[in-house]
């Protein structure tokens, strides 16, 4: 059955128990708190972005893919066909919108870094559109506009100026372009890549401050006539016994250093390494050391930890496939 068919068929099943086919408020935000938002971006007066943008809020109804990950819903990733027919249908009761228009209810908050591109792959949503003209390319809200939107009537007038301070239409696109190139290597790359997109993704993003002294790829000699010297700057001696991470760095300015494992099979940072790493900084003198594991999906993320639960507290996890935020592992007593 055709997409239209069933979003057809779901809103009369809704208009049978409810007054409407769509509640007036999805994650507690209003259309009309949307306008305001957007008023502030000068988009105020376009009527199907704000319908579309109230779409991607909807996560009270579950995903339209044929095989969503579990537990999925519209709001964790929709693609232009399901946009048109979420707000044609579902929303106005009308047909679904025209997919040519995309570049008005779409775009506009696109090339402001407020829509992020996502691509559902091998059963999850992983960031950029990393296949041209893919039929699982899609769409979601950016956390930080979600956050806005969300945001008391006191509140989120100086929330959104801030986000608008930054440098949306430079800094967000270029995070997702690279994030998208990151994702691109899911598809048939391995653990030599992930070291790659943790060291071009995630350290400047994240790790701002801190230089790379050592990547270990496998790839010649283990510690390059380079890395030595990076290494001898920074006042750290490896010796045989101490364990070696995939990537090495320090913070010049704060004299600490962070280390990050790359997981496709094992290797995670366990409170094993934690304990070698911390004797390496405290011999060499170092204020402190941090600590990053870093997946290349969710899924993998998943099943490693389901299995072995082994990553050690106060350290964190970072996945390719949703680049933008990392996770600190916490403990409860």
């Amino acid at each position: 059955m055709a997409l239209h068919d069933n979003v057809s068929n779901l809103r009369e099943e809704r208009l049978k128990y409810n007054v409407s086919a769509i509640p007036n408020s999805l994650q507690g935000v209003t259309k009309d708190k949307i306008k305001q938002v957007l008023t502030r971006l000068d988009l105020g007066d376009n009527a199907d972005l704000i319908d579309g943008v109230f779409a991607l809020l909807d996560n009270e109804t579950s995903s339209w893919f044929a095989r969503p990950p579990e537990g999925a819903t519209f709001s964790d990733g929709a693609t232009t066909a399901h946009l048109a027919c979420h707000i044609g249908i579902l929303q106005r009761g009308n047909w679904k919108l025209d997919r040519e228009g995309r570049d008005y209810w779409i775009k506009p908050l696109r090339q402001l870094g407020g829509i992020e591109p996502l691509t559902l792959h091998e059963g999850e949503f992983v960031a950029g559109h990393i296949k041209a003209k893919s039929p699982n390319s899609c769409y979601r809200l950016e956390e930080g506009l979600v956050s806005i939107l969300r945001a008391p009537d006191d509140e989120w007038p100086n929330l959104l100026s801030e986000w608008a301070r930054q440098d949306i239409a430079r800094a967000r696109r270029e995070f997702q372009a690279d994030a998208a190139e990151a994702s691109r290597s899911l598809v048939q790359t391995g653990h030599g890549d992930l070291i790659k997109a943790s060291v071009e993704v995630y350290v400047p993003r994240f790790l701002d401050g801190f230089r790379v002294l050592y990547v270990d790829d496998s790839d010649g000699d283990r510690v390059s006539d380079a890395e030595r010297a990076k290494l001898k700057e920074a006042g750290i001696e490896l010796t045989l016994e101490d364990a070696m991470p995939d990537v090495l760095l320090w913070n010049p300015e704060t004299d600490w250093l962070w280390i990050i494992e790359a997981v496709t099979s094992d290797g995670e940072v366990d409170i094993h390494k934690v304990n070698q790493l911390n004797r390496l900084a405290e011999r060499c003198g170092k204020a402190g050391v941090g600590f990053t594991t870093t997946y290349r999906t969710w899924k993998e993320t998943a099943s490693r930890q389901g299995a072995h639960k082994n990553i050690a507290v106060d350290t964190y996890i970072w996945i390719q496939a949703d680049p933008a935020k990392q996770f600190l592992v916490e403990s409860f007593q």
